[in-house]
């Protein structure tokens, strides 16, 4: 995972989320893994928006009762 920061975990039941960042020199990726396993990602132009749309995704999940855990 070089270069890459993760930004939060959220489990439910037996199963995790994880929010990463990869910043690059003209975009910041955030990567969703579960259970370790690539789920989507997504390219914004920078690392503020990317850490918002994060932050947005985690809310969602804790409404659908999922708990940030690191």
């Amino acid at each position: 995972m070089s270069g890459r920061i993760r930004l939060w975990r959220a489990r439910r039941r037996h199963v995790h989320i994880d929010a990463l960042l990869e910043p690059s020199r003209r975009s910041c990726a955030l990567i969703f893994l579960r259970n370790d396993r690539p789920l989507a990602a997504l390219d914004y132009p920078n690392e503020r928006a990317a850490r918002s749309a994060g932050r947005a995704r985690l809310r969602q999940l804790e409404m659908a009762g999922w708990v940030e855990h690191w």
